[in-house]
């Protein structure tokens, strides 16, 4: 048999492993800086791009895409190599792949500091960087298959599996969510609206966790733990049943992000089943990855790679149990809002994705520069600081999110509730204060991670193509097979019924909710926003309110009595995108509109600690300054009624108009409790869009027997 010779590219992996650092680095430092204005509003310094709701986005973005996408594309074009003894594709197409991702990073980053967003969790990038990213995840995508396809090994192993489902599910994901009508370069508004772009945005978010911080780096770990660990996987057959099993049913489980909310209580209890039933598929990879470390325990405490390796799936071990638990009713009845949800997702992004990241690193670079690690101690060390950083993060995350769902449900005798939301956020104020300390911890370890690196690769020589040989793929003669086998070979056969399975659940969960009108009830007194509270609450997105505050009441007794009554579907029709919110580190504003004057938004955008002394929210001067840019109202005026919002026709002329007619009132209002200012300021629209949140379900008449 003919043996062929060929090389391994290693300078893109090089490139994007060093991209996975750099990023590594900026992305945690934006972490601990959210994680410190939580209970230290000052460092923000009344700058707009570094106030928490910009900041945080940014470290979101950062570690996702960033970090960890980096590390999977450094850590699946190093295996995918090896395992089909072939040279990448197109040596081309790889650095387009990597200079265009960076270029999508960088712009991320500077678009989301200027407060350029869209509003959506993890998928907060304007149009065209939403382009690009599919763009250059189409050349990622024809450089991965052009090197499977002239692979020289014929059998595809599991990891390969688990790239080709991340592919085109993401492909999936990305582009359905992303569907949005441009206002103008930088801005656009959803397609969808309300409860469609909750149940779409969910769809995404969940599975973004799923297909881009889970199977990647489950195929990272198919990989890199039996060659770390010298041992072959535990069992290949569970490996089958794994992949099969979580890439079916794990997208049909976003809904249980949005339980007792007024998404349909069907999609609801869908989600929850299928969320419940991932936790086999979950744990059968967690079982194969330790159980493929039988017999080599001894190994395991000498070798930082797999201390790191063995943490990491023990910590997703805990995330996918955890997360279908979090899913039941009674649980998230609990947990929804709280400081709980953060902990469960850092046990997830600190320990699986980062914890692998710094394992494939600590493997890959001794080999790709002919050398042995600089120092197994300093790795070590990393590995302890790390592991206490995790457990100083999350338990007081867990703490923390406890503390705020028995003070937010206790009553007094009397019926009253105990207590009022600041002293909920107060009394957790050393928990947070914990959990950047726990940050701190973890961030240093990954600093030591970088010296070690380093000097790693000054004591070596850098590989650049790697010799390699194999036997050309020789055509076997037919025989008789297990079916996966022949699925197993075939890529674009695997390509085909990795994305029918992926896209079932979100068939079935989108056709009805989208066209059954009983899903979404009309409510006849909800109407468009006006031209100046759709400006206001432009400007909400913008400074990324929906990160501390939600607007979604649940139908929970204590939620009624701190913000009055639970949200309908109905109210959210013309919310391109909806603004529910994930997180409740500041009180609900469902209902806000007509709780306060306007005098008193004023003063608490000027300086928060005004209104409320112990406040943890950063001061928004700028918006008190800036003048508002009335010239975008026609553009987003024609935008909403090309999505359906009930605009009279040429309104978009007119609008300015009845925008200047409702800023005047505003200012004068203001200007009754002796605040000075000019209507056409970003507070006047902020100010108009808060004072009408939450204010249509109020004139809804009521049924007639119910007035009986």
């Amino acid at each position: 048999m003919q043996v062929e010779k060929f090389y391994y590219d290693n300078k893109i992996v090089k490139a994007f492993g060093l991209a996975t650092v750099i990023f590594g680095i900026v992305g945690m430092l934006a972490g601990l800086w959210a994680a410190i204005q939580i209970y230290y509003p000052a460092i923000s310094l009344n700058f707009p791009p570094t106030t928490f709701g910009r900041i945080r986005p940014l470290h979101t973005n950062a570690i996702i895409f960033a970090f960890v996408g980096n590390a999977s594309f450094a850590g699946i074009y190093y295996s995918l190599q090896r395992l089909c003894k072939a040279r990448l594709f197109s040596d081309k197409l790889s650095w387009i792949h990597f200079w265009g991702w960076q270029a999508i990073i960088a712009s991320a980053a500077i678009t989301l500091l200027l407060g350029i967003t869209t509003g959506k969790e993890y998928a907060e990038l304007e149009w065209p960087i939403d382009i690009a990213i599919t763009l250059i995840w189409v050349v990622f995508g024809i450089n991965m298959f052009g090197t499977i396809l002239k692979r020289r090994e014929r059998h595809l192993y599991v990891a390969i599996w688990f790239y080709i489902a991340t592919w085109v599910t993401v492909a999936l994901l990305h582009i359905v969510n992303s569907i949005e009508i441009p206002v103008s370069f930088l801005k656009s508004y959803s397609w969808y609206a309300g409860v469609q772009d909750a149940l779409v945005q969910w769809w995404y978010g969940h599975n973004a966790v799923a297909f881009f911080l889970t199977t990647p780096v489950l195929g990272l770990m198919y990989y890199f733990l039996p060659k770390a660990s010298g041992r072959p996987v535990y069992s290949y057959r569970l490996s089958i049943i794994h992949f099969w099993a979580l890439i079916f049913i794990y997208i049909w489980a976003g809904p249980h992000h949005l339980l007792y909310t007024s998404l349909p209580d069907w999609a609801q209890s869908l989600g929850t089943v299928f969320s419940i039933m991932l936790i086999a598929p979950s744990w059968g990879g967690m079982l194969n990855g330790l159980f493929t470390l039988r017999g080599a325990w001894d190994k395991v405490r000498e070798d930082p790679v797999l201390k790191f390796m063995v943490v990491a799936i023990t910590c997703y071990g805990m995330s996918t149990l955890e997360g279908p638990i979090l899913s039941l009713k009674s649980v998230n009845f609990i947990s929804h809002f709280t400081d709980w949800t953060i902990a469960h997702v850092h046990i997830g992004g600190l320990g699986w994705n980062g914890f692998l990241a710094f394992a494939i690193l600590y493997y890959m670079i001794p080999r790709m520069w002919g050398t042995q690690l600089y120092s197994k101690k300093l790795a070590t060390n990393h590995f302890w600081l790390g592991t206490i950083g995790i457990i100083l993060y999350a338990v007081p995350m867990y703490w923390a999110g406890f503390e705020q769902a028995s003070m937010w449900k206790q009553f007094t005798p009397e019926g009253q509730l105990k207590f009022q939301f600041l002293e909920t956020v107060t009394n957790i104020v050393p928990m947070y204060v914990a959990r950047s300390i726990g940050g701190l911890l973890y961030l240093t370890g990954a600093l030591m991670m970088v010296y070690n690196l380093y000097r790693t690769m000054v004591a070596g020589k850098f590989i650049p193509d790697e010799a390699a040989e194999a036997p050309a793929l020789v055509k076997e003669a037919h025989k008789k097979e297990y079916w996966h086998r022949v699925i197993e070979r075939k890529p674009v056969t695997m390509l085909v019924l990795s994305l029918i399975l992926v896209s079932i659940g979100g068939l079935v969960q989108m056709i009805p909710t989208f066209l059954v009108k009983e899903n979404i009830p009309t409510i006849t007194s909800v109407k468009p926003y006006t031209p100046l509270e759709l400006q206001g609450r432009d400007i909400y997105i913008r400074e990324g309110c929906y990160t501390c505050h939600s607007q979604m009441v649940r139908p929970f007794r204590d939620e009624v009595a701190r913000y009055g009554e639970y949200s309908k579907a109905g109210e959210f029709v013309y919310d391109h995108p909806f603004q529910w919110g994930s997180k409740r580190t500041g009180p609900d504003l469902a209902r806000i509109g007509g709780k306060y004057p306007d005098s008193w938004h004023y003063t608490h955008m000027y300086d928060p600690r005004l209104t409320q002394q112990l406040s943890i929210m950063p001061r928004y001067v700028w918006i008190i300054r800036n003048n508002l840019d009335t010239t975008s109202t026609p553009a987003k005026i024609r935008a909403m009624k090309t999505l359906g919002v009930p605009y009279p026709d040429g309104y978009d002329q007119v609008a300015n108009r009845d925008l200047m007619h409702q800023a005047d009132s505003i200012a004068a209002n203001l200007k009754k409790d002796k605040i000075e200012t000019a209507p056409t300021k970003e507070i006047v629209a902020l100010i108009a869009y808060l004072q009408r949140v939450g204010r249509d379900i109020k004139l809804e008449p009521k049924p007639l027997a119910e007035n009986k």
